[in-house]
């Protein structure tokens, strides 16, 4: 057991030091050189979606689109059978043409640099637990057919604070990972993503929908 812990902080602390060259800012909306915030060109998109999936969820992590490009982050989405998009951030886009496309756009806004409050965090959970597990205690009908794939789309201003964070609470608390497994995975996909104070945030997060085993809890033990 001791070693276990010593191994997990050690690790944690890898990736804090990591923290330090990559993301200056404590917010998590800037942090990476090789990715522009807003979208470098009308007509692209400045940071590639990145999927992050396990045996029972999909999540899509993106910049935030503008009017202009949203068009590409929709095709972008229907790739990877996007049913729902949440936006954590401020506005930059009507989301009629989402709707018009068959998916659902959910508000969960908070304010960058801080942690998701208790309401977003009841939203965000629900929104998980019904798209991936039927909001019931089993994982739901469609969630193993191929033609019925479900992945909820999430994005902050750069992809790389408050939408990753939902992301790795999500693991934590439907995957029973702990904060540095959930982070070393959205890390593997996505450079840069998750700051020093948000690691820390997520190391003393305590799981709402806890139901035994490491990590947090999973729904389908």
């Amino acid at each position: 057991m001791a070693a276990t812990m010593a191994n997990s902080s050690n690790a944690a602390s890898a990736m804090m030091s990591v923290d330090a060259n990559n993301n200056g800012a404590t917010g998590g909306g800037t942090g990476n050189g090789n990715r522009s915030i807003g979208g470098a060109s009308a007509m692209s998109i400045s940071s590639k979606p990145t999927p992050i999936t396990t045996q029972h969820l999909r999540f899509l992590i993106m910049d935030a689109p503008r009017q202009t490009n949203l068009h590409l982050y929709i095709k972008e989405c229907r790739r990877n059978h996007v049913t729902d998009i949440v936006r954590v951030c401020e506005p930059t886009y009507l989301g009629s043409e989402l709707t018009s496309a068959g998916m659902q756009l959910h508000e969960m806004a908070y304010e960058d640099g801080h942690s998701p409050p208790e309401p977003i965090l009841n939203q965000w959970l629900t929104l998980v637990e019904e798209r991936f597990f039927g909001g019931g205690g089993g994982l739901s009908a469609s969630a193993g057919r191929g033609n019925e794939l479900k992945t909820i789309a999430v994005h902050c201003v750069a992809g790389l604070g408050r939408a990753p964070v939902l992301v790795a609470i999500a693991l934590m608390e439907f995957e029973r990972m702990d904060a540095v497994e959930a982070v070393m995975m959205i890390r593997s996909q996505r450079r840069g993503a998750i700051n020093e104070k948000q690691l820390r945030y997520l190391e003393g997060y305590k799981c709402r929908r806890r139901s035994g085993g490491g990590g947090c809890g999973c729904v389908i033990c």
